[in-house]
C-alpha cells in the first residue's frame, strides 16, 4: 500500500451535515437575491443540477453538467451571470458554514505522518463544489491543498461517488493499481464502495453515514483518533 484517499466533509473535517447545508442554501439564495426567482424554484433547481452531477455519465465535466441542469429546471438560460454571483459567494459568505463544522487535530497528524513515510495523499471528496469551495474546506480542516496529489473539484471530474468510475479515474490519473490504495471515508455507501476496485478501505465513525444501515464490523473502523493510531502503525516506504 503506497496510496491514501481521503474522503472530506466528515472524515477529515468532522461537521453537522444537516447544519452545513442548511447554511450552504440559504447563504445561496441570498446571493441570488436581486434575480426574481421564488425561493422554491431555485432549490428545486439546486437539487436538479446537484442530482445531474451525482448521474453523470463522464461525457462532460460535473461543472457544465450543473450548470446547465440548473439553468434548464430554472428556465434561466443566461446563466453566467449566475456564475459570477456564485463563486463571489464562495469568495465571502461561504465562511459562514464554518459555524458547523467541528474541526479534529488528529486529521493534520494524520497527513503529516503519512507525508513523513512517503505515502502519495489524494483528497477524493464528492466532486460537487468549485475548487475555491474545496480548497476552502481543505484549510478550515487545519490542511494545506498542496498535501495532495490530486484533488477531486466538479471542474475536472466527469462523475461522483459512489460510481466506481469515479474511483477508476482516480486510479487512472495517478497510475496506480486499487490494491495499493486505501479509502478513508464516513460514508458507507459512497467510500466502501471502492473497494469492490480492490482497494482497502477505513471507515470513519464520528459522522457516520449509513442509510442503508449495512453491517460494517468486519471493516477497518474507529474514529480519526483510532485512525491515526492506525497509521503510525504503518511502515516508511
Amino acid at each position: 500500500m503506497n496510496t491514501f484517499l481521503f474522503d472530506l466533509d466528515g472524515s477529515l473535517l468532522p461537521l453537522n451535515e444537516e447544519e452545513f447545508v442548511a447554511i450552504y442554501f440559504s447563504g445561496l439564495c441570498k446571493a441570488v437575491s436581486t434575480y426574481d426567482f421564488s425561493h422554491d424554484d431555485f432549490l428545486k433547481a439546486l437539487w436538479h443540477g446537484i442530482s445531474a452531477m451525482r448521474n453523470n455519465n463522464g461525457e462532460t465535466t460535473n461543472e457544465k453538467v450543473f450548470w446547465s441542469a440548473f439553468s434548464s429546471a430554472l428556465k434561466y438560460e443566461d446563466y453566467k451571470t449566475l456564475v459570477a454571483l456564485f463563486m463571489d459567494y464562495y469568495r465571502g459568505d461561504f465562511d459562514k458554514t464554518k459555524k458547523a463544522i467541528m474541526p479534529s487535530p488528529y486529521a493534520a497528524l494524520s497527513i503529516k505522518v503519512l507525508k513523513e513515510k512517503g505515502y502519495r495523499l489524494v483528497l477524493a471528496t464528492n466532486p460537487l463544489f468549485p475548487q475555491i469551495a474545496t480548497y476552502k474546506r481543505i484549510k478550515w480542516a487545519g490542511l494545506n491543498p498542496a498535501d495532495f496529489a490530486l484533488i477531486t473539484t466538479f471542474e475536472h471530474s466527469y462523475y461522483c461517488k459512489p460510481c466506481l468510475s469515479y474511483y477508476q479515474n482516480i486510479l487512472r490519473k495517478l497510475n496506480v493499481k486499487a490494491e495499493d490504495c486505501i479509502m478513508v471515508g464516513n460514508d458507507v455507501e459512497e467510500d466502501l464502495v471502492a473497494a469492490r476496485l480492490g482497494l482497502d478501505v477505513y471507515l470513519l465513525t464520528e459522522c457516520l453515514i449509513n442509510s442503508k444501515k449495512e453491517d460494517y464490523s468486519k471493516i477497518k473502523n474507529g474514529k480519526l483518533k483510532d485512525l491515526y493510531q492506525y497509521i503510525l502503525t504503518l511502515p516508511t516506504i
